[in-house]
């Protein structure tokens, strides 16, 4: 009968165990999502800023050694991530496969300038620094006009800022609310133990070593815990880049490794000081109070 009893109490304790790893988990893969969010913001916000376009139209007579005299010169300022050549011939044909139809052939002439396609480095893709650039540019004999989507650039600017913003709320908020869901599970699995903690008090045993085991156990728990959240992030990640590959260039090796770092630390340090706080609930009650709860 008692080894019977004492396969169940076994039995009902890895469980126990089994079903905190798995909330710790499911607790940490949300609280990683939001860290790789912040982290990656700013190369999204890089991407978006470097991705934005510059038009440099050529004049008529502007030749193709002008062109390139001028994309070399321009290479070599600060704010240049990458230049493209479009010519006359290669405008016309490219908005022709767009339209369906040759302007050429209807209005006698090719209605194209050649260009220069501009994209700045995410620093100076601004109002302020594209004032000045705009300035320089249209100072060059070769260059007749500079268009840009001034609006879009702020719009992009103004959301990105309002994104860090929120991603931010939501890592604090759900450090809270992680905290909070972890404490309450781990004060489950010590409170079915808590007999036990009054027994051992009772015979002279410290506090610290009747919190020791479960410290112990904390620890276990949340190594497992963040190794199978660090596990469900790869794959997650891993099923982004396998619809869009491009996504690496917003998210990178060192994003990754830093959110399985914190994952790891969060997992251990919270379940850690879960645990001592509920191993010390428990030890302040009395005997009576334990039978109250």
């Amino acid at each position: 009968m008692n080894k019977r009893k004492k396969k169940t109490g076994t039995r009902r304790r890895r469980m126990q165990l089994v079903t905190l790893c798995i909330s710790t988990s499911m607790v940490l893969v949300l609280l990683g999502l939001v860290v790789l969010s912040v982290l990656t913001s700013r190369n999204l916000s890089v991407w978006v800023k470097e991705n934005l376009t510059v038009t440099v139209m050529l004049s008529d007579d502007a030749s193709v050694n002008d062109a390139k005299r001028l994309c070399k010169a321009l290479y070599h300022r600060p704010y240049s991530r990458n230049i493209d050549y479009v010519s006359k011939e290669q405008a016309l044909k490219e908005q022709s496969a767009a339209m369906g139809s040759d302007p050429s052939e209807f209005l006698g002439a090719n209605p194209f300038v050649a260009t220069l396609e501009l994209q700045l480095k995410s620093d100076y893709a601004n109002r302020d620094s594209l004032k000045w650039i705009v300035k320089e540019l249209k100072k060059k004999p070769v260059v007749t006009d500079v268009a840009y989507q001034a609006d879009l650039m702020d719009e992009v600017n103004r959301n990105l800022t309002h994104i860090n913003f929120v991603l931010l709320f939501l890592a604090l908020l759900l450090t809270f609310v992680s905290f909070a869901l972890i404490n309450n599970t781990v004060r489950l699995s010590v409170y079915s133990r808590r007999f036990l903690i009054h027994a051992e008090k009772l015979v002279g045993a410290s506090w610290g070593f009747i919190r020791k085991p479960f410290l112990k156990q904390a620890l276990g728990v949340g190594i497992i815990a963040a190794i199978l959240a660090i596990g469900v992030l790869g794959l997650i990640v891993y099923g982004i880049y396998y619809y869009e590959p491009a996504i690496l260039a917003v998210i990178n090796w060192q994003e990754m490794v830093i959110t399985g770092v914190a994952v790891m630390l969060f997992g251990i340090i919270i379940t850690a000081v879960c645990s001592w706080i509920s191993v010390g609930h428990f030890l302040r009650m009395t005997a009576g109070d334990l039978y109250k709860i």
